[in-house]
């Protein structure tokens, strides 16, 4: 399968700082949010509304959504683990989507969320009814999808039973998530399709952590086999708070080198996008794992002009 574009969903505000141990400030995310809007992010994930002592990082996210530029043309996106986490999304007036997350296995599930993964997709349905009584959108993510912190390998019929349970709630889109990057892509290439065959109706998600240096790989793969949109962060950070070792999100520069060098667009401008990463890194006082913002620009603009003539 080829496909000519490719949508990508920009996490790094809330996946990509809510692991950090240096507290960022509400103004620095809001720059954040706007840099990424700059280098041709439509879609962000700008927070996530849970519990601020067990995540210290999202406490204020009701101030983050205050500090919203107006934008008829990007979605803002929060992520909500329960009833009381989307009112409070919903109450700020200012979330287009919620995103729920279910997990593949009963410990993870217990340990992110304090739910049994049964749980979690009862709550996530819920939380699907409570976005369409609002007039949002939702969307699901399918945690641990392809392995799990504490119980190790996860079940494609367990992913599927969990999509099919997922669906019936109509959804915007199901996300298959690699919470610790323990996938390859034979493993991406048969649990998507297994997925698409079995809810056909509802478009894909792909969430992939580099743990193990396959996030490209699978995200590349994921794409062949069917999803339409890909999480990324800039500068590749991340990591959960519950899962242990769980490292960065796959980075948004580096993805939209790779697609776009492949021919598939993505909206976004690769120049803006490593400047916006050269910022962040100097925020947070270190290099970004993200590869392509340390690489020289390939190609450059004098090469470019060669190639022109």
């Amino acid at each position: 399968m080829y496909t000519k574009n490719v949508e990508i969903l920009e996490v790094g505000p809330r996946d990509g700082l809510q692991n950090e141990k240096t507290l960022i400030s509400t103004q620095d995310k809001t720059s954040l949010i706007d840099r990424a809007i700059a280098a041709g992010a439509r879609r962000i994930e700008v927070t996530s509304f849970v519990n601020p002592r067990a995540v210290p990082q999202m406490a204020d996210a009701e101030a983050v959504c205050e500090q919203l530029p107006e934008r008829a043309d990007v979605t803002y996106v929060s992520l909500v683990l329960n009833a009381r986490g989307a009112a409070r999304a919903l109450a700020t007036g200012r979330i287009d989507q919620l995103g729920a997350v279910a997990v593949a296995t009963d410990s993870f599930a217990m340990a992110n969320q304090g739910q049994t993964s049964d749980g979690s997709v009862e709550v996530a349905r819920e939380i699907m009814e409570k976005a369409r009584a609002a007039g949002k959108t939702g969307q699901v993510t399918i945690a641990a999808a392809f392995g799990c912190p504490f119980e190790g390998e996860v079940a494609k019929d367990r992913v599927v039973a969990m999509a099919v349970a997922l669906a019936e709630a109509q959804p915007l889109e199901i996300c298959l998530a690699d919470t610790i990057g323990a996938g390859n892509p034979a493993q991406v290439a048969s649990l998507f399709g297994k997925v698409r065959a079995a809810v056909p109706r509802i478009p894909l998600r792909a969430h992939f952590h580099n743990t193990r240096g396959t996030g490209l790989a699978n995200a590349w793969v994921a794409v062949q086999a069917g999803a339409v949109t890909i999480d990324s962060a800039l500068g590749g950070l991340g990591g959960c708070p519950f899962a242990p070792g769980a490292t960065g999100n796959i980075s948004t520069e580096d993805v939209v080198y790779m697609f776009e060098r492949a021919g598939i667009d993505t909206g976004f401008d690769l120049d803006a996008l490593v400047e916006a990463n050269h910022w962040l890194g100097d925020l947070m006082q270190r290099r970004l794992p993200g590869m392509v913002a340390r690489a020289p620009l390939f190609p450059s603009s004098s090469q470019e002009k060669r190639c022109a003539s």
